[in-house]
């Protein structure tokens, strides 16, 4: 670790905000790879998105946090359902998951998880966030980036009737994404979990009703 007077002032406020984070410390207790995994897990508790046997597409998995989530309720763990966890860097196995290195950018991509799943999705998740740069509106356009690649995976994978779930930031610019998540499924909503820190300008969208491929 750096001594302090070297690191930056976003890596002090940043390690900061770790070492005083209660869920950060509740992970690791828990066993969860990240504490991400509070906020699926707060999500689901409200939605019940997840059900025993399920198809599943975590992207950007990595650590895994949402992944063992996934897995654990609906039963991948015990043979029940399929978890598909994707991302462009190593993960490290998760047992109850099949894990994919890849950049959903390239168009083999969703063919390959496809395979994978052995069947359509009934959902696919997406925490994705780009490296900030500390600049609020490149870092909310990058984000808005991922997300409408997330959508256009999940377009391709999801069966008729099936969820989507992915992370934004609010500042305007998700504005044609929504549009086309209107279109594509019969109810969306945001959703901010209290796992997520209060001063970020993260959340959530939920689609569910899949109208089915245009």
């Amino acid at each position: 670790m750096r001594p302090a007077r070297r690191r930056k002032p976003s890596s002090t406020a940043w390690l900061s905000r770790q070492l005083n984070d209660p869920y950060v410390a509740a992970a690791r207790a828990a066993g969860w790879r990240s504490r991400a995994a509070f906020k699926l897990s707060e999500i689901d508790d409200r939605f019940h998105l997840f059900r025993p046997g399920m198809r599943v597409v975590d992207l950007g998995a990595a650590p895994g946090g949402w992944t063992q989530v996934a897995i654990r309720r609906i039963g991948a763990d015990r043979g029940r359902g399929i978890v598909v966890a994707v991302d462009r860097v190593e993960i490290e196995p998760v047992a109850g998951a099949r894990l994919l290195r890849l950049d959903l950018r390239e168009e083999a991509a969703v063919v390959a998880i496809r395979e994978a799943l052995g069947g359509p999705a009934d959902i696919v998740l997406s925490d994705m966030a780009p490296a900030t740069t500390g600049h609020a509106q490149t870092d909310h356009l990058r984000i808005v980036a991922l997300a409408e690649a997330a959508f256009a995976a999940a377009a391709a994978l999801l069966r008729p009737g099936g969820a989507f779930l992915a992370k934004v930031f609010r500042g305007g610019a998700e504005g044609e994404l929504l549009v086309q998540l209107k279109r594509a499924f019969t109810e969306l909503r945001h959703v901010k979990p209290p796992a997520s820190r209060a001063e970020s300008a993260e959340t959530y969208v939920l689609a569910r009703g899949f109208r089915g491929a245009a």
